[in-house]
């Protein structure tokens, strides 16, 4: 939307939009302090991880038909008490084009999980990414198998 002034971070508007769309009213959020709805049911940590790891597999890699956690570009999924979860995260190349924006792709579906109080990305590079962290369904899917 050329021309439009909105100081407004991106991914505050995102989980605005989405949390208008559930019906939810988070008017006396800040930027900084992102609450889960309020007609979200707690959920136990088992069911909770699970989500966040249906969320992952929600994204697809943009140059491979394949989610990433599927993909092995998932390296760690850290879930805090007050449930702030920190995703390190690979990609299959440091060249990859979107190495710039993908972390806030990935960073937005992990915040639209019920229950996420905020979410992180870190980039890494270290171990390398190779066609070994890949699931048994991806490599089948991509006909490795």
């Amino acid at each position: 939307m050329t021309g439009e002034s909105n100081s407004q971070p991106a991914w505050s508007r995102k989980v605005d939009f989405i949390s208008d769309f559930m019906g939810s009213s988070n008017s006396d959020r800040t930027e900084s302090e992102p609450t889960m709805p309020d007609n979200v049911e707690p959920v136990s940590d088992a069911v909770f991880e699970q989500q966040i790891i249906d969320a992952l597999r929600g994204v697809y890699d943009p140059e491979i038909p394949v989610n990433i956690y599927d993909l092995g570009l998932i390296y760690e999924v850290d879930i805090s008490d007050d449930r702030m979860v920190s995703v390190q995260m690979t990609l299959t190349t440091p060249g990859c084009p979107v190495a710039q924006t993908f972390p806030a792709t990935v960073e937005c579906a992990v915040k639209c999980v019920p229950g996420v109080t905020d979410a992180t990305v870190e980039l890494v590079w270290d171990p390398p990414w190779t066609k070994d962290r890949m699931s048994e369904d991806a490599l089948l899917s991509l006909g490795l198998l």
